[in-house]
């Protein structure tokens, strides 16, 4: 600050060095009034560092955009499935011009192997049940086709079988997939002896000509389809997931689509043997197969079976005791079927809801591909341990160095902890009450085995069909009733639970007696319609009403009204 007067002047620093320009004719020590002669080039400075930086960030723009249309012109845009088709190629060519330490580590080539030689000899053993004699006889086909494959007129020779395939890609049709060994001589000598698949009714053309095709869902390994063959049946087609988590986690580790469709086949194959060796009511129909090319594969393998409606707990919770006690006898029945299978005990280590559908009110098990029939072997009780969310069991450990009963005693308590103790006694009639409690209570802690057990839900079915457990019951209350023949109350409904009718009180009855109890205990009741509909133990559906204002002429039909005090 420069005083006038001679008093002590002050003066500001120089800033113009910070540009590294200096000013022209000006030194610090000069007053600071001589700044002002130096403002005008310290702005020109200012403007052109301005300019230099944009310069810069427009060179950064422009370099990045041209990259970005380089880009563009000169390099094939983005196509997953073109991508992952030329993988697999790449992979199937690869397979044999670079030796195999390079491509592939030796130890996940065996890890691989002795996976597709285990699900080999596991179907193997199913079929030995059936025709042991093969074991002896030769012929080198893929087991698949030796085993499903009984078209008539088809060659067994390889070389016809190649023929039939002359578009298929080179590197695809050369690459040669892992040897299991034996797997090509175990065989049999012709189709005749292989399991009697012949007497199955569909095969590829029914396929072919199908029709309002829908993907229904997938698991692990397969994708589930329903179709409708020759315009009226209505069938599930079953084949392996190429996108599932089996082929997809097998392609990644392992590198080859050829082995790891194998691998994960074999689970097909392995399901479509037992559906076909085991028959029982509550079991799926197996309906046909086919053999087909599908991405780059030849014969890959789709099951044609019987359709069924997903189970679903949360909708059969709401349907009427009889039909849930249905489902839980049906289920009862399949496992005792199971635990005396011509092929020994068999246990299913799937064991959930979602693996059952419903047909025509059965409960019937869709999935067989992770059944067994081998018992865990032992040397002592510790062995013989199962583990379970809710609670542990320790078995008895045989002479024979088995488990006694294992895969019979795990089927029984998972029908108690996903069927039993939601289906089996809520809402049931009072009488039954006692004796459902001590299935569900027998079964949770596993005291009775599955022959204890079905008898005891045969003899409930007994008593409910019969009327007996009627037998003991007075009615509370004695209301008369007008009976009108070929008459009905089609409106004036209410609704109860549980009922066949979700808009109504529809229940069914053994006998008009019983229908009367019920309407006398319903305080909206005032009269009640005798249909002539029947459930699947025979008993009478009855429709509840709240009055008689508007009785119609119905056929067949009988009209109960409750006659005023």
């Amino acid at each position: 600050i420069h005083k006038e007067g001679g008093n002590s002047q002050r003066y500001l620093p120089c800033r113009v060095k910070i540009f590294t320009v200096p000013c022209e004719n000006f030194s610090c020590n000069q007053p600071p009034s001589l700044l002002f002669h130096c403002t005008p080039r310290i702005s020109q400075v200012n403007n052109e560092m301005k300019r230099r930086k944009i310069a810069i960030a427009a060179g950064f723009c422009f370099s990045f955009f041209l990259g970005t249309l380089l880009n563009l012109l000169f390099i094939p845009g983005f196509d997953h499935h073109h991508q992952q088709q030329q993988r697999l190629e790449h992979t199937a060519q690869d397979q044999h011009s670079v030796e195999p330490p390079v491509f592939y580590n030796r130890l996940t080539d065996q890890d691989l192997l002795k996976q597709i030689k285990e699900r080999y000899e596991e179907v193997v053993r199913y079929r030995q049940q059936s025709a042991p004699a093969a074991a002896a006889l030769r012929l080198a086909r893929p087991l698949e086709r030796r085993l499903m494959d009984l078209r008539q007129n088809s060659s067994p020779d390889q070389p016809q079988t190649q023929q039939q395939h002359p578009q298929r890609s080179q590197g695809l049709q050369e690459s040669q997939p892992l040897t299991v060994q034996g797997e090509n001589t175990f065989a049999s000598s012709s189709p005749q002896t292989d399991f009697q698949f012949r007497s199955l009714s569909l095969s590829c053309p029914d396929i072919n000509n199908a029709s309002s095709v829908h993907y229904l869902g997938s698991g692990y390994t397969k994708a589930v389809y329903k179709a409708v063959l020759n315009q009226t049946l209505a069938v599930a087609l079953k084949s392996v997931d190429f996108a599932g988590h089996d082929m997809e986690n097998c392609v990644k580790q392992f590198g080859t689509l050829k082995d790891c469709y194998r691998l994960a086949s074999y689970k097909l194959v392995k399901e479509m043997t037992l559906l076909q060796r085991l028959q029982h009511s509550n079991i799926l129909k197996l309906y046909g197969f086919c053999y087909q090319d599908s991405n780059h594969i030849a014969d890959t393998l789709t099951t044609i079976t019987e359709l069924g409606s997903p189970l679903e707990m949360i909708q059969l919770l709401q349907t009427s005791w009889e039909e849930r006690f249905r489902i839980c006898l049906s289920l009862i029945r399949l496992l005792h079927y199971l635990a005396h299978s011509p092929l020994g005990s068999v246990t299913l280590l799937d064991f959930r809801p979602r693996q059952f559908v419903i047909v025509d009110g059965e409960l019937k098990v869709t999935d067989l591909d992770d059944a067994s029939v081998n018992e865990t072997p032992c040397l002592s009780n510790s062995n013989c341990f199962m583990e379970f969310p809710a609670r542990n069991f320790t078995l008895t450990c045989s002479l024979e160095g088995v488990c006694q009963r294992m895969n019979e005693k795990r089927n029984l308590y998972n029908a108690y902890r996903f069927f039993f103790t939601y289906l089996l006694p809520h809402s049931a009639p009072s009488n039954l009450r006692p004796l459902l409690d001590n299935v569900v209570n027998a079964t949770g802690e596993l005291r009775w085995g599955i022959d204890e057990t079905l008898a005891q839900l045969e003899e409930v079915l007994y008593l409910f069909k019969s009327g007996s457990y009627l037998q003991n019951v007075t009615r509370s209350q004695n209301s008369e009733y007008k009976q009108l023949t070929n008459a009905a109350i089609p409106e004036e409904n209410y609704k109860c639970w549980p009922s066949y009718q979700h808009e109504g009180c529809l229940l069914s009855v053994y006998d008009i007696n019983e229908a009367m109890e019920i309407c006398d205990n319903h305080s909206q009741c005032h009269a009640f319609v005798l249909t002539n509909q029947t459930t699947w133990t025979g008993r009478h559906l009855v429709s509840f009403k709240t009055s008689s204002n508007h009785i119609m002429p119905d056929v067949e039909k009988i009209t109960f009204v409750k006659v005023a005090d």
